[in-house]
C-alpha cells in the first residue's frame, strides 16, 4: 500500500511535483490552476513516478522517459 498526501496548490509553475517524506509517504503537489483532465493526468504521472520507485533511481532523463513509457 503507497501513503500519499495530495495538495492543490494555485501557485505552481509545473503540473505536479512529488516528495518523498521522512516516514516513506509521498507529498504530490498538484497544479491547482489546471482543468479536471490535466489535474487527474498529472496526479496519474506522479503515481507512475511513485509505483516506479523512482525516488531511488539517479538519471532523471531515464526517469520521465520510463514514466511516460509506463503510462
Amino acid at each position: 500500500m503507497i501513503d500519499y498526501q495530495v495538495f492543490l496548490m494555485d501557485d505552481m509553475k509545473t503540473n505536479e511535483a512529488i516528495t518523498e517524506n521522512e516516514d516513506g509517504s509521498y507529498s504530490i503537489f498538484i497544479n491547482g490552476n489546471l482543468c479536471k483532465k490535466k489535474m487527474i493526468n498529472s496526479f496519474n504521472h506522479a503515481m507512475r513516478h511513485i509505483k516506479g520507485y523512482d525516488f531511488e533511481k539517479n538519471d532523471v532523463q531515464a526517469v520521465e522517459v520510463g514514466a511516460h513509457w509506463r503510462g
